[in-house]
């Protein structure tokens, strides 16, 4: 039923594609804001990207988040080769701030656009996706737009896992009801954030989320809030990402910020895991190893459902066959769940980007 419910309503967000554009559009200004933090893997392509998009009325300003790769040196080099592109250079994280949090709001408070599109440094972009989003938020009057981007892999293993990771996500999320107004459904993700500055500020800020390691969706949780019009579109094609390269890099980077979903909560992690254990690994085996006929039958329509489900998330380019490996991505998340709550409560608190934050400062911004 669950497979049903995201099915159905997965099929009520618009794709970016189908957006279209004419000559009497409006261009209000935008500043693409970037948090960076030893990103010389994939920034330059990445950047390159943004600072080619067809728009006539933005700049790109990229934060340098005490980088000590070489970072630096390709911001100078592509700085020197496009105008539109800015770089703010940060040497010491204030305390009660997460590093990148201080970053993106650093990039809102040194700029004055209309728009600000709060984006990650690993994201590579269609020349048009910015002329379609700012169209579809000016036609419907947003204050917030999400899209959701297509995520690439070489590994069939790792996109299970991240697509199972989705479907978590998307289900807790809602995403397809964060337009209506009297819900309080909200979606938010580092990929594309796109967001009026007016509400920005109504909202608090990234003052109001300094301390939360999944900023993106509790950005869009504070404007929807303060009361926001919202909307989420799928991208697939348009925008794209290789958020991780193994399932090891997967687990060690929902290490940092799993836990908050739960809201630092062991008792709210343990059902977190539970729920994960009955629904991807469970059902399957315990059925056709000990069920009769019809509870076989159901477990044949479920698996018709996931395959269905799992085809049509953002991200999985229609490679329904992930379904198959359920299973398997189950168990990962199962165990990225309780590793992470167990290594937080151990810890007392997390570490990213080798810093160290503690569960009581994290928790006085939950």
């Amino acid at each position: 039923f669950l497979a049903l419910y995201l099915i159905i309503n997965g099929r009520k967000i618009k794709h970016l594609s189908s957006i279209e554009t004419g000559p009497d559009m409006q261009a209000p200004s935008i500043a693409i804001i970037v948090a960076v933090r030893n990103e010389e893997y994939a920034l330059k392509e990445a950047l390159t990207s943004v600072c080619n998009l067809d728009y006539n009325n933005y700049k790109v300003l990229v934060i340098n988040d005490r980088s000590t790769d070489n970072t630096g040196q390709i911001l100078s080099e592509m700085q020197a080769q496009y105008n539109h592109l800015s770089v703010i250079n940060i040497d010491m994280l204030p305390e009660g701030w997460m590093g990148k949090n201080h970053a993106l709001y650093t990039g809102s408070t040194s700029s004055h656009e209309d728009y600000m599109l709060f984006t990650d440094a690993d994201v590579v972009y269609h020349k048009d996706v910015l002329k379609k989003a700012i169209h579809y938020c000016v036609k419907n009057n947003l204050d917030h737009l999400t899209i959701l981007p297509g995520i690439i892999s070489p590994s069939s293993r790792l996109n299970s896992v991240i697509m199972t990771f989705v479907i978590m996500l998307t289900a807790l999320q809602r995403p397809w009801a964060a337009k209506i107004k009297t819900s309080k459904a909200s979606m938010g993700v580092g990929a594309f954030n796109l967001v009026k500055r007016e509400i920005y500020e109504r909202a608090g800020t990234h003052k109001a989320i300094g301390m939360r390691p999944d900023d993106d969706l509790k950005l869009a949780a504070s404007i929807k809030a303060a009361g926001g019009n919202a909307d989420v579109l799928y991208g697939r094609k348009e925008i794209q990402v290789e958020w991780y390269t193994s399932v090891k890099e997967f687990i060690n980077g929902l290490m940092k910020n799993i836990f908050s979903g739960f809201k630092y909560n062991a008792f709210l992690a343990a059902g977190g895991a539970l729920g994960t254990l009955l629904f991807f690994v469970l059902p399957i085996p315990l059925v056709l190893i000990f069920g009769n006929n019809m509870a076989r039958i159901f477990v044949i329509c479920t698996v018709i459902f996931q395959l269905t489900l799992y085809g049509n998330m953002p991200g999985s380019n229609g490679k329904w066959w992930y379904a198959f490996l359920s299973i398997y991505a189950g168990i990962i998340m199962v165990y990225i769940i309780l590793k992470a709550t167990i290594t937080n409560l151990y810890n007392g608190g997390i570490y990213w980007r080798d810093t160290f934050y503690s569960l009581k400062e994290l928790r006085k911004n939950k």
